[in-house]
């Protein structure tokens, strides 16, 4: 039982580091464009590092589908913290219905029908 979430926590550490990889330089306008592109490789193998091994265990209790999105919905809760705590962003209204739309596609996906 306890193997069927260590997918969920190598994704969350993997998305993580793709939302560093990702968005991490908007805080550093000013370095050259090669160099940040370097540093987001090589925070992104770290990503695939965690990803990998998580879908690969999670599809054993998990459809690609499933996986994926579960992939998606932390992704937005990382990149949500993110925004606000690291790029110092204002959290609005509209995106937290956004994301409650997501959340019900959460639900179609993973109801057994």
């Amino acid at each position: 039982m306890l193997r069927q979430f260590l997918p969920v926590i190598l994704l969350t550490i993997s998305n993580v580091f793709m939302t560093f990889a990702w968005y991490g330089h908007l805080k550093y306008k000013n370095t050259a464009l090669w160099i940040v592109i370097l540093v987001s490789w090589g925070i992104a193998f770290l990503e695939y590092c965690f990803q990998v091994p998580a879908n690969r265990i999670g599809h054993e209790y998990f459809s690609a589908a499933q996986l994926k999105t579960i992939q998606e919905v932390i992704t937005l809760v990382v990149f949500s913290i993110f925004s606000v705590l690291y790029l110092k962003e204002q959290f609005k209204w509209n995106y937290l219905v956004g994301f409650c739309f997501i959340i019900l596609a959460v639900f179609f996906i993973f109801k057994k029908w």
